[in-house]
């Protein structure tokens, strides 16, 4: 029986699905009879928390999930998001109560559901009191709308202003070995307060999962192809890194992005991880090695050889980054 740990109150596989690329991001999304298979094939190797949002494909991955969830609702621990939202070419963010509530109702309708069990912000929304759009979460829920609500890319600060208007069910962020903004407050915040901290990219946009050799070869149209660490000045320092991580997990019995999410669900029991992928070996090796953890020595060998400090180029392109809201290293 695998491990399970606590989200919203419910007990689920500390692994979970990031949905975002069956339909939209990075390589060519599959078409949508083989994403079904697929989101099917993940629920048989037991994965319960599926996360999606407004946001991928303009809709079209919440519908997906719908059809494939008909009938088997139960079988899922349902996350999406709302607030960042894409209107042609231009992308805002709109976390006003009133919004919240009325993009509700377009996932609920997507989703097939009548509750979502995990509804995020998916960015901060400046012009608007955290409070006031915590408030609008809390209505939701004792509509029965949504289990709980989250936060995304949010500082530990508007965390605890958050939850002090509506108690937080869980934050997600980007967390791995490359990207430890979280350590700068939120993961120890998220722990106090008894949060979920949910890392999404644990397996740093594929690259620890030994996915990304030559950045040129990407599709045109892949998100990490505008990304800093991706460039032809970092790649080749950041190539070493990944070299010396795959030596480490050949020495350990395991594949890369078991190690890489093996090393992120260490940080503490209070911690999710939702990698994405539209392979299906690499659906069943992400979930296969959930009850593995490697030894100190080997979390500590790891926390010392890939880190803010050796890792080379910002996490995104400067106007991405504006619009987050998390802790920056200096």
């Amino acid at each position: 029986m695998p491990i399970t740990r606590k989200l919203g109150g419910k007990d689920v596989n500390p692994i979970g699905l990031g949905c975002m690329n069956v339909s939209w991001a990075y390589a060519q999304p599959p078409e949508p009879r083989e994403a079904k298979i697929l989101l099917n094939m993940a629920l048989d190797m037991g994965y319960e928390h599926f996360d999606t949002a407004r946001l991928y494909g303009g809709g079209k991955n919440e519908e997906l999930i719908g059809e494939t969830l008909k009938g088997q609702r139960n079988r899922v621990y349902l996350a999406s998001k709302m607030g960042l939202i894409a209107d042609g070419q231009r992308r805002y963010v709109d976390c006003k109560p009133e919004t919240i509530k009325a993009e509700v109702e377009k996932s609920l309708k997507a989703l097939q559901t009548d509750y979502i069990d995990l509804y995020y912000m998916h960015r901060r929304d400046f012009t608007v009191p955290i409070e006031e759009s915590a408030g609008a979460m809390g209505d939701l829920i004792a509509a029965g709308k949504i289990g709980g609500y989250g936060l995304s890319e949010m500082s530990a600060d508007t965390l605890r202003k958050a939850h002090a208007a509506c108690p937080v069910t869980a934050v997600q962020t980007e967390y791995s070995l490359w990207t430890r903004n979280p350590e700068l407050g939120v993961l120890q915040t998220c722990g106090e307060l008894g949060v979920a901290l949910v890392a999404f990219s644990p397996l740093a946009r594929g690259v620890l999962a030994n996915g990304v050799r030559e950045p040129g070869a990407l599709e045109e149209k892949d998100l990490r192809r505008t990304h800093p660490r991706f460039n032809d000045e970092n790649w080749p320092k950041n190539l070493a890194l990944v070299d010396a991580f795959n030596a480490i997990a050949a020495r350990e019995g395991v594949l890369p992005a078991q190690l890489s999410l093996a090393w992120v669900l260490s940080r503490g029991d209070h911690v999710h991880v939702i990698p994405g992928t539209t392979n299906r070996q690499h659906l069943s090796d992400n979930i296969a090695r959930v009850d593995w953890r490697p030894a100190d020595a080997t979390l500590a060998e790891l926390d010392g050889l890939i880190n803010q400090r050796t890792v080379s180029g910002p996490r995104y392109p400067a106007a991405m980054q504006a619009t987050m809201d998390t802790e920056e290293f200096v």
